[in-house]
């Protein structure tokens, strides 16, 4: 009975640990966490778009992953040939590389962002990129549309960048801005950075659209606050869209208005005189 009873007890603790077997051998769901190396021999570099339409002045980011089938560790070097002038670097993990070590069987993502000039003709752009190592080379088609590119810029009709004001003034300053890309500008609005106190307003304060080569005036309107000290200050105003940004920096000159100036004088003669008037009730004590 006793040897009946172990070896009924040692087949059940058998066909427990072949299931459990089973269960963490076969199922991959069920390992522990981490990537699993799965050697097949077939490496690969892969984009999730290998084609992105952008403008001159934009970077073409593609998100790519080099997978290492082989059974041993590669090193890979990035190679490419660019456009002249055209800039290109790629990243892991938020950091730039060069090269690119892979263990066995395992995948990294790459991030790979391009350059074009700013007299880049708009048009398809083939880049092709290689990642080699000593006995793998993978090679990556990509593809960069050039679209066209933004640009804006922001002055006055007459190019005059300075300004004359009297304190506790209003004044209204004639702005022009202009779409110097060859793409539409969309949503372009206005902002000035100025001395404490001041205020502006723009008059429109958004352009809904400025087409390639076209210019559009924006009146900005200035106010000084009273007792503004007379002397030279600084304001800037800005365009700017999703796209592009332009600034024009102003010299202000304040100068105290005519009335505040007569003021002035009649309080230095009211006190002239006082002092004569007195000088001569009380000097001949």
């Amino acid at each position: 009975m006793l040897v009946n009873f172990s070896l009924t007890h040692l087949h059940g603790r058998c066909k427990s640990l072949l299931f459990f077997l089973f269960l963490f051998g076969l199922h991959p769901g069920l390992h522990a966490q981490g990537q699993v190396a799965t050697i097949d021999g077939k490496s690969a570099f892969t984009a999730r778009l290998i084609n992105i339409e952008a403008a001159t002045n934009e970077t073409f980011r593609y998100n790519t992953t080099l997978r290492n089938g082989s059974a041993k560790q590669a090193l890979y070097e990035f190679k490419t040939s660019l456009p002249i002038g055209w800039m290109i670097s790629y990243k892991v993990d938020g950091n730039q590389v060069a090269s690119l070590n892979i263990d066995p069987g395992t995948s990294r993502d790459v991030s790979i962002e391009i350059n074009a000039t700013a007299s880049t003709t708009p048009g398809k752009y083939k880049i092709p990129v290689k990642a080699v190592a000593n006995e793998d080379t993978l090679s990556l088609n990509l593809e960069a549309v050039v679209k066209g590119s933004y640009g804006i810029t922001l002055t006055t009709p007459t190019g005059k960048l300075s300004e004359e004001l009297t304190s506790g003034s209003h004044k209204e300053i004639l702005l022009e801005v202009k779409n110097s890309g060859t793409l539409p500008l969309n949503d372009v609005e206005l902002t000035s950075q100025l001395p404490t106190n001041w205020e502006a307003s723009f008059e429109p304060a958004k352009l809904k659209q400025v087409e390639p080569g076209k210019s559009v005036n924006v009146t900005a309107k200035l106010k000084v606050p009273d007792k503004t000290i007379a002397g030279d200050y600084a304001a800037t105003f800005t365009a700017t869209n999703s796209n592009s940004n332009a600034q024009a920096a102003f010299r202000m000159v304040v100068t105290t208005s005519l009335l505040s100036g007569w003021i002035g004088i009649l309080v230095i003669l009211l006190a002239i005189s006082l002092v004569y008037y007195l000088i001569r009730k009380y000097g001949r004590r």
